[in-house]
């Protein structure tokens, strides 16, 4: 059975619901996903970092639509492993546990990798939302599109827009 690996954040969480949601709070502006192409995070939220530290980020972060039914399906295929470069945020750790826990029970603990660097991971598949990840990668790539990727085009990486996307790909 053919392993695959699924990041958490913009692939499984909808980090920039949360952080449009979190910067209307912040500063009583909502901005648009459609101006934010090609520009990172850190780029259009000026209080990214500051949301990020902030206890209780990562617990409420909006499931992506599709992506329970779809792995729950996967994992009828694959061995499959959620990873999150989740140590450069320690407050995350717990959060990303118990998120897990309450969005995909059926990915059990043993199923979860949290690293620094995902250079170390090695599996047949990969979908991830950075190059960063995906290019130290040596199995099949899938570069799931986020308003910071949207602008990058490669030749390595298979786009996948959405989860409805990646169950075409790689469902029976």
């Amino acid at each position: 059975m053919k392993r695959l690996v699924v990041d958490m954040d913009g692939v499984l969480a909808d980090v920039y619901s949360q952080f449009i949601k979190k910067h209307h709070e912040e500063s009583g502006e909502w901005l648009s996903i459609d101006t934010m192409a090609g520009l990172y995070e850190g780029e259009v939220f000026p209080y990214a970092r500051k949301h990020i530290n902030t206890k209780g980020f990562f617990e409420d972060i909006p499931v992506m639509a599709h992506s329970q039914e779809v792995l729950a399906e996967l994992i009828k295929h694959y061995k499959v492993y959620i990873v999150s470069a989740a140590m450069e945020f320690p407050l995350s750790l717990s959060e990303k546990q118990q998120w897990l826990d309450r969005h995909f029970p059926f990915i059990s603990w043993r199923q979860r990798v949290f690293c620094g660097s995902k250079e170390i991971i090695r599996a047949d598949i990969m979908i991830d939302d950075y190059l960063r990840n995906l290019d130290s990668f040596e199995g099949e790539t899938y570069l799931f599109t986020q308003p910071h990727n949207s602008l990058i085009e490669s030749d390595r990486h298979k786009r996948v827009k959405d989860w409805l996307e990646i169950k075409s790909i790689l469902l029976p």
